[in-house]
């Protein structure tokens, strides 16, 4: 059930059937060397094979007053390019691809019919905020603070943070934290998950990162992602400027990637 809704589009959630990852590997190799009518009948069964997939994902939307029969053909879109993009020569399970790219789809799609816009004011002052950073930085050599663009643009720091802030999409746990160019390792990969067995391996090698991270890296990390905080709000919390959070959440992701 999703939403407390057992059909959704039509569709019973509750006798949606599973495949394994070695038949799933099958089925691609089908669509991809098969013939026409193998290929389509592969391609059939991949998707209502992965349907379960989708509807983990938007379980994860809930609580945003969204419908869920609309956010379930998104997500259907979103699976349904992953299925067709999966490049069955790398060593990557399908549910490591397909996740991100339904998330991406349903969050494309949040987006864009999402009834709150940022005003056209708010989005000038953020990019002429980053254009004068970017000048003070290269004059300079280091980052300007949020009091010192506001003293440059000539209005108050709090409407700096809020432009700043507005343009730009929070880090999430969907976002990739390191990448080998054959595989990427999202942080929503070292959440638990009963499905796969190897997801404990990452969860361990992301615990044994984060320890060479400094107290005040660790516990930025915490308030952004497990608590989701935003930098203001951290920034407000700890005594810092947002620019230093964002600095140092940058510099702490950073050294997770490095450690991967």
């Amino acid at each position: 059930m999703v939403f407390n809704k057992v059909e959704i589009c039509g569709v019973n959630t509750s006798k949606l059937k599973v495949i394994s990852e070695e038949k799933k590997q099958e089925l691609l190799r089908i669509m991809r060397n098969g013939t026409p009518e193998e290929a389509d009948a592969a391609r059939d069964e991949m998707i209502n094979g992965n349907l379960r997939l989708v509807l983990s994902v938007i379980q994860r939307f809930a609580g945003r007053g969204e419908n869920p029969d609309d956010l379930f053909q998104v997500g259907c879109i979103g699976l349904i390019k992953a299925i067709d993009n999966f490049n069955c020569d790398k060593d990557v399970r399908f549910s490591t691809y397909g996740v991100p790219m339904i998330i991406g789809e349903i969050r494309r799609y949040l987006r864009d019919y999402n009834s709150v816009r940022v005003s056209r004011s708010i989005k000038d002052t953020a990019y002429k905020a980053m254009q004068a950073k970017e000048r003070i930085t290269a004059e300079t050599g280091k980052e300007p603070t949020v009091d010192e663009i506001a003293k440059i643009l000539n209005i108050p720091s709090e409407n700096v943070v809020l432009a700043l802030e507005a343009i730009v999409e929070p880090v999430s746990i969907y976002e990739p934290v390191y990448s080998d160019g054959a595989d990427t390792v999202y942080i929503m990969d070292t959440l638990g998950d009963d499905n796969d067995d190897n997801r404990w391996l990452e969860h361990i090698a992301i615990k044994e990162a984060v320890k060479s991270l400094g107290e005040r890296e660790r516990k930025i990390l915490t308030m952004r992602y497990i608590k989701g905080k935003t930098q203001m709000e951290i920034a407000d919390e700890i005594g810092i400027s947002q620019a230093q959070v964002s600095r140092l959440e940058k510099t702490a992701l950073g050294k997770i990637k490095k450690e991967l």
